[in-house]
């Protein structure tokens, strides 16, 4: 259970680093936006790593 753990956090940091290597690159016309974007996306994943933190901590201890 520890591995599969592991393994979503893993996983889920790589595709943070991912995205945000990636919402740098862009056009000069979309550079005003770009950074409200990386902005977003940094947002989601933080809601998105919290709530499958809790609801795996619900899951296992409950």
């Amino acid at each position: 259970m520890k591995v599969y753990v592991a393994l979503i956090i893993i996983v889920g940091i790589i595709a943070l680093i991912s995205t945000l290597m990636l919402g740098g690159r862009g056009d000069a016309d979309y550079s005003e936006s770009t950074g409200r974007n990386v902005t977003n996306l940094t947002l989601i994943y933080v809601i998105a790593i919290l709530g499958s933190v809790i609801a795996l901590a619900i899951f296992v201890f409950i």
